[in-house]
């Protein structure tokens, strides 16, 4: 298959098939499943990926799975879709709205799973035809809200042999038809800090025989965020916000024990390896002005999310070539974690935004991680021509490329 065949081979494909992916989508939307525990779903899409001749591999924890398309020792690109749902009720009023209690596809990767099974079943029949130009791996990956489905993923050795990776998520500001690119930081890394300070406690009459936790751990949370602005250059759009804080039970008791809780956020990978040192440092030299033991417990989450230019360039060439140059559209920054990031550590990739935003809906913004949210689902039609397309865009790409360097050491 040539390039310029493939919009006419997918408008087909999709008009066989659309009935059948809305349903594929309806059905894991009223069945969500949290974290490592996407049983039903890994079966789902395992029973899909067989009819069409694949062989779909489960990864060791016993949810997600992992499917080679093609063979031999071509260019490898991968497609990765989350598959896990989220701990909160399905709010709509809708024939497929979440049967388990508490639990619902409020993040759309019920879309993001149908999209990368959809292109899965089109790459195969292409590999069938001996027209795919090379290897495509479908990642069906847990707990990416946990996080940590991803460093299983890596662990399992998904990625080894692995080029180039591809992933989009939904965006319900986007309108449906679109799709938003960004090269450089996407999302930002999103970590865990707990500061615990800790004393001899003693009576609000007498500070300064005792440490005075309120008043340090108070210094602490005001000062660390203007600090950090200080000693992590500002484009970084590094972030430090509190969300809880915990010290003392009577008002004339000074305390033996405070807490503050919160998150840290990062656009820069190398503000946020360097962030763990820095924010201990800072936190040590302000408590012990005040004779107070400070403990740090920072947790890791994510990294930001770097899209490598040469990938968001391949993006953007597909989405020209399935969808029109109009369908491009430039996406901004978010403060929000992806655990995709990881996979980014590894092999040069890039994140798309999927618009899911009807453009004749009125109502109100039906916003990720809300009970309401929901999709215009033509985004699955979109989705699966965007993911299919810059699948066969990075290979005829890698197969040009290796055929421009052994023209060149043939001549040399």
């Amino acid at each position: 298959m040539q390039g310029h065949d493939l919009p006419e081979q997918l408008t087909a494909f999709l008009a066989r098939h659309g009935r059948e992916l809305s349903g594929f989508r309806r059905d894991l939307h009223m069945h969500p499943e949290l974290a490592f525990a996407e049983h039903r779903t890994t079966g789902r899409i395992a029973e899909r990926l067989r009819e069409v001749g694949l062989e779909p591999r489960e990864l060791p924890q016993g949810t997600g799975l992992v499917c080679d398309i093609g063979s031999g020792t071509g260019p490898l690109v991968a497609l990765r879709a989350d598959i896990d749902a989220l701990p909160l009720t399905d709010e709509k009023d809708v024939p497929y709205r979440s049967t388990v209690p508490g639990v619902a596809h409020a993040c759309g990767h019920d879309v993001h799973t149908t999209v990368v099974l959809a292109a899965g079943v089109f790459l195969a029949q292409l590999e069938r035809a001996g027209a795919l130009p090379g290897r495509v791996r479908l990642i069906f990956q847990p707990a990416e809200e946990l996080p940590g489905g991803a460093v299983e993923v890596i662990n399992a050795g998904a990625m080894e042999g692995v080029d180039r990776i591809f992933a989009l998520h939904c965006d319900p500001r986007l309108v449906t038809g679109r799709v938003g690119l960004r090269t450089g930081g996407i999302t930002a890394a999103c970590d865990q800090l707990m500061v615990r300070l800790s004393g001899p406690g003693g009576h609000t009459a007498r500070p300064h025989l005792t440490s005075d936790l309120v008043y340090a751990l108070g210094k602490v949370v005001t000062e660390l965020p203007a600090a950090l602005s200080r000693r992590i250059d500002p484009r970084a759009g590094f972030s430090l916000v509190w969300g809880r804080i915990s010290a003392g039970s009577a008002p004339n008791v000074i305390p033996d024990d405070a807490v503050a809780e919160g998150t840290v956020r990062c656009l820069d990978d190398e503000a946020w390896h360097a962030a763990p040192d820095i924010i201990k440092g800072l936190v040590e030299s302000v408590a012990s002005a005040y004779g107070a033991e400070a403990e740090v417990t920072y947790r890791r989450g994510v990294p930001p999310t770097i899209n490598e230019a040469t990938s968001v360039a391949l993006m953007r060439e597909a989405v020209t070539a399935a969808l029109g140059p109009e369908a491009a559209a430039s996406t901004p920054q978010s403060l929000g974690g992806e655990d995709f990031a990881w996979y980014l550590e590894h092999v040069p990739g890039a994140l798309a935004r999927l618009g899911t935003h009807s453009p004749d809906w009125d109502g109100p913004m039906l916003d990720l991680h809300r009970g309401t949210f929901d999709v215009d689902e033509r985004a699955i039609g979109t989705g699966t021509r965007f993911m299919v397309t810059t699948a066969l865009t990075a290979l005829w790409e890698s197969s040009r490329r290796d055929t421009r360097v052994d023209t060149e050491e043939a001549m040399a």
